[in-house]
């Protein structure tokens, strides 16, 4: 199941689509007619919260609302019918980030000697979050060379420390699609990874968080990002260097995961600051990250 956050009718609301369908389903209006005994929640971070008692309400109501959608057929609505938002806009942390997890991208970055033997963490601030197809800024006047990397997301669906590798996936409520925008001059500048990672607008997510995804479903998925439809990002994520059950366990093993909180997973090679001669991105520049069994994630500079 692909879950939203929308705003239909100038109302944020939850909502809810199959891949296949490209109707979305109300879930606040959905509840009331098909399960009305169970309050829906009222953000994503509440949501997840509930765990899988939710996710089965919301399998319920939608095989119903299917069934009856000849007669409350106002309980979806169709694309050009809402806007989509990000679906998480304050995680309980700041994005947690893992870079040079892609061989390949840690070669173009410095050289074989720049693959990690640890996972390298770091974040952005919740301020950095926009949504699907929202414009994101260049702020030109802080930084020349903005740089796009198409990303894998975890979103924590359950509050855990100490998580052993094989109890990983129990701790996990979805993925998403993240853009870990960068300014690569304020990154060397200030020779650390915030400043540069951190600007308003630098973390395009979205544009639902899909659940239930196996771990084999998801290992059999390949990333891409284009940049005015030009390939420039292709790798199969099993290219990481440490996957997700490694990236969960070692985060976890100090700190509480909390659920809503949301884990990049890093890029693969391809990004502008790589190519000969680099190609950092301008206005207009339209960058799109695919990733089939989740969707795509568009946005355009400006």
């Amino acid at each position: 199941m692909h879950l939203l956050v929308i705003s239909h009718e100038g109302i944020e609301t939850l909502a809810a689509k199959q891949v296949s369908s490209d109707k979305v389903l109300l879930l606040e209006k959905a509840f009331q007619l098909y399960s009305p005994g169970t309050e829906c929640p009222a953000d994503m971070i509440s949501a997840i919260s509930l765990g899988e008692p939710f996710l089965t309400t919301v399998d319920s109501v939608y095989e119903q609302a299917i069934h009856n959608e000849a007669i409350n057929n106002d309980v979806f609505v169709k694309d050009g019918e809402f806007q989509t938002l990000t679906p998480i806009k304050h995680p309980p942390k700041n994005v947690m980030c893992v870079g040079k997890n892609y061989a390949a991208h840690a070669i173009e970055m410095g050289s074989a000697k720049d693959i990690p033997d640890h996972p390298l963490i770091f974040t952005k601030a919740h301020t950095t979050i926009c949504a699907h197809q929202d414009d994101v800024s260049l702020h030109s006047d802080v930084t020349e060379q903005v740089d796009y990397e198409g990303e894998l997301a975890i979103v924590i669906g359950k509050k855990g420390t100490k998580i052993e590798r094989e109890d990983v996936w129990d701790y996990i409520f979805g993925f998403t699609l993240l853009n870990d925008i960068t300014a690569r001059d304020l990154q060397a500048r200030h020779k650390q990874f915030f400043v540069g990672k951190s600007l308003d607008g630098f973390c395009p997510i979205g544009p639902s968080i899909v659940t239930r995804l196996s771990e084999e479903e998801l290992l059999k998925e390949t990333i891409t990002t284009t940049v005015n439809d030009e390939v420039r990002q292709q790798a199969p994520l099993t290219d990481m260097i440490f996957d997700v059950r490694e990236l969960i366990h070692v985060l976890s093993k100090g700190m509480t995961l909390e659920p809503g909180d949301i884990i990049a997973t890093g890029t693969p090679s391809g990004v502008g600051k790589g190519m000969k001669p680099p190609k950092f991105l301008k206005a207009g520049d339209e960058v799109v990250i695919t990733i089939p069994a989740i969707g795509e994630l568009r946005n355009q500079m400006v």
